[in-house]
């Protein structure tokens, strides 16, 4: 019988499982638990019944919105709850051996020599870059949502998902908070910006309350492969759009100070590995005993 979870609904009960065993392991260390257990138990709720309104409303265009892009949101939130949880379950970070890779591939360190780039231009264009990365994801998904192509929306959806809790993982496995904080001192000058590129930054350094994000690079690694959707959905229109501003992000990252080129690196490895086990966790998490396309 058929159940009324999708596969991303699936998976993201699985990853709010497994973040809930981790601070469970380290309930003495979580100031935050109670609050942390609240909005992973709502969350789960709100999944499970917008799942049960869909079945018992099918072909309803609200409850299917809402229940086709509740797990984009609770991405979102799962995000800001790491800020709660990795400063106090992992004492060391990882940005020196980081810092240490990049100096033997390049003799140098990358946020450092792009000084010689810096001027208000180029961060401007590099911090819009940079924060388009929000918009791929739901472009792609909408794009789909609105031409209701329901299976490839739901593959899209499920591999963009899978890529961003993997990501998350490497953040829980290898935290880092990046350049912009560890390699301060060795910057000659701070980067050139306008007031609305400082407005850009301080808004995004308040609504991101998870600092060790650094690896691997989720920017690339998302970005990637919501372009990589887009081609293979056969939204070229969009396609032509993302690719220049996908390429953009990637050198921004670094630009802007907000990760180590080793970062981008493993961003992109995760992009592939994303996109190679995308059709057997798809396969996982829909129940479906046969290959399947997408």
């Amino acid at each position: 019988m058929r159940t009324y979870l999708n596969p991303s609904d699936r998976l993201t009960l699985v990853f709010i499982v497994l973040l809930t065993v981790v601070i469970l392991l380290n309930v003495s260390g979580l100031p935050s638990l109670p609050h942390l257990i609240f909005t992973y138990s709502l969350l789960a709720l709100v999944i499970l019944l917008l799942a049960a309104l869909d079945r018992r409303t099918p072909g309803s265009r609200p409850s299917g919105f809402l229940h086709a892009f509740i797990p984009i949101i609770c991405v979102i939130i799962i995000f800001n709850s790491l800020g709660d949880i990795i400063p106090f379950i992992r004492r060391h970070y990882y940005d020196e051996v980081l810092i240490r890779i990049d100096h033997l591939l390049f003799a140098a360190h990358p946020t450092v020599w792009m000084e010689r780039f810096n001027n208000s231009w180029f961060t401007a264009l590099f911090q819009i870059a940079y924060i388009s990365y929000y918009g791929m994801p739901i472009a792609v998904c909408t794009l789909l949502f609105i031409k209701d192509e329901q299976e490839e929306f739901e593959t899209a959806a499920f591999t963009i998902i899978l890529c961003f809790y993997l990501s998350y993982l490497g953040y829980l496995l290898f935290p880092a908070v990046g350049p912009r904080f560890t390699l301060n001192h060795l910057q000659t000058t701070d980067l050139q910006s306008g007031p609305m590129t400082l407005w850009i930054r301080q808004t995004l350094d308040s609504l991101e309350h998870n600092k060790t994000d650094a690896f691997p690079s989720g920017h690339t690694a998302v970005a990637l492969v919501s372009l990589f959707c887009a081609l293979r959905y056969r939204q070229k229109a969009l396609f032509r759009v993302l690719a220049p501003a996908v390429a953009a992000l990637i050198v921004s990252t670094v630009y802007l100070r907000y990760h180590y080129v080793i970062d981008v690196i493993a961003g992109m490895l995760l992009a592939v590995l994303t996109i190679f086990i995308s059709p057997w966790m798809h396969r996982i998490f829909s129940g479906a005993p046969h290959q399947s396309r997408g």
